[in-house]
């Protein structure tokens, strides 16, 4: 999975391959082997090199994009960007045609699903609430239009990246 990173203003280029607990990670051309695990939610413990780092994460409370780590009693904010959704986002014209997906930003559980498929709905209207780590994010309609298709229930659990409602 090809990522880019920025903290406050520097910013990385992220590639992510995983195969179970192992974890290969190259950032800015850096290669890191590691061994990951999550011992409880929001709780990672990576072993590199013979060392064990921990991180707590959570998501900011601003941006569903943004996460806040923590390690050795340092704190970064994280601004997570996935190249490839980019390229495909027009600008606000471009979106206003055709149709609008809302995806999950993190992995997650559905807990409530404001809309129901058919409905009319507004710009900046809540659709869908997802849990993830802990907290409740409010997925909200990109554009006005037509909810066209609701592609989750509540209680299913959802990955990165998953298309959850198409708007038209």
């Amino acid at each position: 999975m090809k990522l880019q990173a920025e903290i406050g203003s520097d910013k990385y280029e992220v590639d992510i391959q995983r195969d179970g607990r192992r974890v290969v990670a190259n950032i800015d051309g850096r290669e890191y082997e590691l061994d990951v695990s999550e011992p409880e939610p929001n709780v990672y413990l990576l072993k590199h090199e013979g060392k064990i780092f921990e991180a707590f994460v959570s998501p900011t409370k601003t941006d569903p994009g943004e996460i806040d780590v923590s390690v050795r009693n340092e704190q970064f904010e994280i601004k997570l960007f996935d190249p490839k959704r980019l390229r495909g986002a027009g600008s606000d014209t471009a979106a206003a045609e055709g149709i609008a997906e809302i995806r999950s930003a993190m992995p997650g559980k559905i807990v409530r699903i404001l809309a129901e498929a058919g409905e009319d709905v507004e710009k900046g209207q809540g659709i869908i609430v997802v849990e993830a780590m802990k907290m409740q994010n409010e997925l909200k309609s990109p554009k006005t239009g037509v909810v066209k298709e609701i592609r989750v229930g509540v209680d299913s659990t959802v990955s990165s990246g998953d298309i959850l409602v198409t708007i038209e």
